[in-house]
């Protein structure tokens, strides 16, 4: 039939914020409404149609793919010309291949089925199978909504249920949560534009947005607490599928939820509490996992940089912190493997196991003028320094890093053995996003393909003494046709997968009988018990800045307490001596301080966020001195921060939150989203503005003691507060 020359895939590549130029738009019609059918075909293609099995032929017209709408919902990807190695590769728009793009339009009537047929320039007929094509309804009827209200929020508006209905059952299901006068919402994971999400319209998928998230996010959730009423409130969508949120947008009284349904098992749970913010997270918490509390060390200083690809490197950056009397807590090594296992340090020798049986530290040889001459070595040192070390990781293996050596072995073994996330048809799946396309991914609902994974690094847990894992990714599964060992598909098991991979991590490390950790990028429910997290992907600006801030108070509020951002960012050129300083001391008042910088390509002037680097680079020398300043005193809040981090855990109250949690009378805190309190004793107001010499302060009622000077304030009340560099705003309560 030529088909092959027909390019036409209905559900297209399941990209949660994009549409492709070969797909149905929308996937599943509604009834009465327009719909595109998207072809691409060879160039020889010279004439589309679309032929419906009730006769009806509608011709396709040709089109310029640059006209063709792609992008729906929130905002797309950084523009061209946006800063960073990856920023090109994630702003890339799609690629015909050198194909012809066509377009049809239809109206969804009844059940159908259509085929696209076309004519080659030579006279040939081309035509493909026949695609089914079910449109849908909304209807007061189709599947369970099943409420959980023990304590009788009653804000479901019974009258407002309807199920997106087709012959094959319910697809979707929306309803409407009250919303009163006054009321303020706050959650849905973690969130980069806003803390008060009253107005806003957003939803909650995993996805890997490079830098300027938006209303995107790597941690989403499908809860949220509410605030501000007569009394206090949450709901969580029991749900891992994609869920939609109009939070007062619409209707200023209402909360308009939507939810993706399993046609088969029409039913969603939906649980509703009652009580003040931090009861309302701990029964969440209770309900979907509890965070443990990190050790110690976690509190203190950590550096990174992704160039520091070389055991010298590493020594050299550690050591010169030391030197400097900057202290160092951990030390996250990015750069250590050989980019195609993820399992074998670069440059080290070893015999391949074509099985893709794990090796143990024994079966390595490292060269002396190797990158890495002796791992053992340098993490006995760094320990020896009071240094933890941390190893980056990624949750697949690339397809384009050769046809032999480890990767080539594990590949086939990841295949052979059905240890991947399957398609449809039962192959592997390869992934479709733009970092590391066509990888495949571990199936973590397997518990052979598990083991095997976390075998292949134990040796590094328990033989080189590494304290912990950077879990990079995770966001890399998109597709409702997806399938998991489980049983699940991809509409239920992608917003998981970074759940299960960390999880998996915390198993590799509780099995060695080490307290280590994770620091993930990516998760959804669930997420609160496998610490730590971090904001992801940032340039160094003062509005990626304003916004991981933002991001680390919402990620609070759903159990996400133990959480850092690359301070002052990471991508593009160095932030300036102001920003990094500024980042610096609100990133010392933060659950997790760190910086860390983007491959750069090991060009000159270096892009270290190191803080000799940014006064080299600044020609601030005081940035030295300063940040020197802040690491020291970081040190000092340690045993506060363990303090605070056992009673976060026990209390459901963040320990990274914002105001309202203390302060819930209070309706001017409102007006301060970016100041919060760290732990119970501590208000923090950071500096977020290039060029001041006073920063407005909010001290609700109380007394406070300001933390440098000690001069006092009884709250309610605005304090303008002088702000030298070397100090940021931060409050004491006394009572």
């Amino acid at each position: 039939m030529n088909d092959h020359l027909i390019s036409h895939r209905p559900a297209g590549t399941g990209h949660p914020y994009r549409y492709d130029l070969d797909q149905r738009v929308p996937v599943h019609p509604l009834r009465g409404e327009e719909y595109e059918i998207r072809v691409l075909t060879d160039p020889q293609v010279t004439e589309v149609r679309v032929e419906f099995g009730d006769g009806t032929r509608v011709p396709a017209e040709r089109v310029d793919p640059a006209t063709v709408t792609l992008d729906f919902g929130a905002p797309a990807a950084p523009p061209a010309g946006s800063a960073g190695h990856l920023a090109s590769a994630a702003s890339a728009a799609p690629d015909t291949g050198g194909r012809t793009a066509w377009l049809a339009r239809a109206t969804a009537g009844a059940d159908d089925a259509y085929a696209i047929a076309g004519r080659t320039a030579a006279g040939g007929e081309v035509r493909t199978d026949a695609f089914g094509v079910r449109p849908l309804a909304w209807q007061p009827d189709g599947g369970r909504l099943e409420v959980r209200d023990p304590d009788g929020a009653g804000v479901l508006d019974t009258d407002s249920v309807e199920w997106l209905t087709g012959s094959d059952g319910p697809r979707r299901v929306r309803f409407a949560l009250r919303l009163a006068e006054g009321e303020h919402v706050v959650g849905f994971g973690e969130r980069f534009h806003a803390l008060d999400q009253r107005g806003q319209v957003l939803d909650a998928t995993v996805f890997e947005q490079y830098k300027r998230q938006g209303h995107r996010s790597y941690l989403p959730t499908p809860f949220a607490v509410v605030v501000g009423g007569d009394a206090g409130w949450g709901f969580h969508v029991v749900t891992s599928r994609r869920t939609w949120y109009d939070v007062g947008a619409s209707r200023p009284d209402r909360i308009l939820v939507e939810a993706e349904i399993d046609p088969e098992a029409p039913v969603l749970p939906l649980r509703l509490y009652t009580g003040e913010p931090a009861a309302v997270v701990r029964d969440f918490l209770a309900e979907t996992g509890q965070p443990s509390v990190p050790p110690a060390w976690v509190f203190r200083p950590w550096m990174s940089g992704n160039e520091w690809n070389t055991q010298a490197r590493v020594l050299a950056e550690v050591r010169r912190s030391l030197a400097e009397d900057i202290p160092v807590g951990a030390v996250v090594i990015e750069a250590w493997s050989d980019e195609a296992t993820f399992v074998a340090f670069r440059d080290a020798r070893y015999e391949v196991h074509s099985d893709g049986a794990p090796h143990r530290l024994g079966d390595f040889e490292f060269p002396a003028d190797g990158a890495w001459p002796d791992p053992k070595a340098m993490i006995d040192e760094l320990h020896e320094a009071g240094v933890k070390v941390l190893l980056w990781q990624i949750p697949l293996i690339p397809t384009d890093r050769g046809n032999d050596g480890q990767v080539a072995a594990d590949l086939a073994t990841l295949a052979a053995r059905g240890y991947a996330v399957r398609e449809a048809d039962g192959s592997p799946h390869r992934n479709r996003g733009w970092w590391f396309p066509g990888a495949l991914l571990p199936d973590w609902t397997n518990p052979e393909a598990r083991r095997w994974w976390l075998d292949k690094r134990r040796y590094l847990v328990e033989e080189l003494g590494v304290d912990g894992f950077k879990t990079d990714g995770g966001e890399h599964p998109w597709g409702h046709d997806l399938r998991y060992s489980d049983g699940s598909r991809g509409d239920e098991g992608n917003n998981l997968f970074p759940v299960r991979y960390a999880a998996a991590y915390h198993e590799l490390m509780r099995s060695a009988g080490t307290d280590g950790l994770t620091f993930s990028r990516a998760g959804f429910t669930g997420s609160a018990a496998f610490p730590a997290h971090w904001a992801g992907d940032e340039d160094s600006t003062w509005e990626a800045y304003r916004a991981s801030i933002t991001a680390g108070l919402t990620a609070g509020v759903g159990g996400i307490f133990f959480w850092g951002w690359d301070l002052a960012g990471f991508s593009g050129d160095i932030p300036d001596a102001e920003l990094y300083l500024r980042s610096a001391a609100a990133a010392c008042f933060a659950p997790v301080m760190q910086y860390h910088s983007e491959f750069n390509h090991h060009r000159d002037p270096s892009v270290d966020r190191t803080p000799w680097n940014i006064a080299e680079r600044t020609g601030e020398q005081r940035v030295l001195e300063v940040f020197r300043r802040f690491a020291r005193l970081r040190e000092e809040l340690v045993p506060y921060l363990v303090d605070q981090a056992e009673r976060a855990v026990r209390t459901g109250t963040p320990l990274m939150r914002p105001l309202f949690f203390d302060h819930p009378d209070d309706k001017r805190v409102w007006d301060w989203p970016q100041q919060w309190q760290l732990g119970d004793d501590l208000l923090v107001a950071p500096v977020t503005e290039p060029g001041v010499t006073t920063w407005p302060v909010w001290l609700p009622a109380g007394e406070w003691e300001d933390f440098f000077t000690g001069e006092r304030h009884s709250g309610p009340v605005e304090v303008h507060r002088k702000v030298p560099i070397d100090e940021i705003p931060v409050y004491r309560r006394l009572a």
